[in-house]
């Protein structure tokens, strides 16, 4: 028994060290490098999962040609967010403009062990009833589509980050910051390319219940204060899975932070992460809701069902669609 003790705790002291040393060179190694190899090595390394990295203001985002763009969107990645760490408020405004339903959509919150928010634009071939928007798989718009987008995020009135690019999805994230969705707000603008489109958005926000305070107009561009929403009520088994969610997210921020100590940037956070834990960096930046298991791609590719529960219900509702004229 005495053996057996003695011989755990050698093997325990071994893996300290061994861990202790390792991340040692580690620390050296980062520090060894220029900032410009820093950035040249991390976005090599995020640029296969659709993210690029803002130096000056320490942020990620999302490049334009992410392959996150080929899923579009739909209702069920919202709905299923949190089963990936995932809890945000949320705002989808449907618009009718040119014979098809748009969607442009805002979220804010945390995403794992990210802070941040996303404008997304896409779009449906045709009109969609409004009881068929939710299951309705919407595209995401084209690149002579797309709006000059601009956001700027804010956790309780400190700016975390800010953009402005022609995208279909623009994305802010800071990495390792922990916040509740309440106390996050946005300052959103976007550019439209007539007066005709810019007012039917315009009438979708009153009626989601946006008041003339949050809302700016100049020419063709208008600014929106996203603060909170009138979509973002839960259940009490909702709310139970998101307090749930957030505690885990909590943890997970401060064992982050504490694993790649002594480091202060996103930029080296992130390198440590990847020399020190390989396979907990490769999850860090698949954290967006468009995950589909790859069982699900290759039954796409040859037009059979998928044996999972959940993907054959989303393309069940992706067919109805179909069916109805509405995809």
């Amino acid at each position: 028994m005495y053996f057996l003790f003695a011989f755990l705790l050698l093997f325990v002291l071994f893996g300290f060290l061994f861990f202790h040393k390792r991340k040692k060179n580690i620390c050296k190694k980062i520090c060894s490098m220029t900032t410009c190899e820093k950035i040249e090595k991390i976005n090599e390394l995020i640029m296969p999962f659709g993210y690029c990295y803002y130096p000056n203001q320490d942020i990620f985002s999302t490049t334009i040609d992410a392959w996150q763009r080929e899923f579009g969107y739909t209702e069920s990645y919202n709905y299923h967010s949190q089963r990936l760490n995932i809890v945000f408020d949320n705002q989808p405004i449907y618009f009718d403009y040119n014979n098809r339903t748009w969607l442009i959509e805002f979220w804010k919150g945390q995403y794992g062990i990210n802070a941040g928010g996303e404008v997304g634009i896409y779009y449906s071939d045709s009109i969609v009833p409004h009881y068929l928007r939710n299951i309705t798989l919407f595209k995401s718009v084209k690149d002579n589509e797309m709006f000059p987008i601009s956001m700027q995020i804010f956790n309780n009135g400190n700016s975390i980050g800010k953009l402005y690019q022609k995208h279909w999805w623009l994305t802010i994230f800071k990495l390792g910051m922990f916040c509740e969705p309440s106390n996050l707000s946005m300052k959103i603008s976007i550019t439209f390319p007539n007066c005709e489109m810019m007012n039917v958005f315009i009438n979708a926000l009153y009626e989601n219940g946006y008041q003339s305070e949050n809302i700016y107009i100049s020419g063709l561009r208008v600014y929106i204060l996203f603060n909170s929403c009138s979509s973002c009520s839960l259940s009490s088994f909702r709310r139970l899975s998101y307090c749930f969610t957030q505690w885990k997210n909590r943890n997970y921020c401060k064992l982050y932070l504490r694993i790649t100590k002594p480091f202060s940037t996103s930029l080296d956070r992130a390198l440590c992460l990847y020399y020190y834990l390989p396979f907990a960096f490769r999850r860090l930046f698949t954290l967006r809701k468009f995950n589909k298991c790859k069982k699900c791609r290759k039954f796409k590719e040859s037009n059979k069902c998928c044996k999972y529960k959940r993907c054959r219900k989303n393309e069940k509702n992706t067919n109805n669609a179909k069916n109805t004229g509405c995809e």
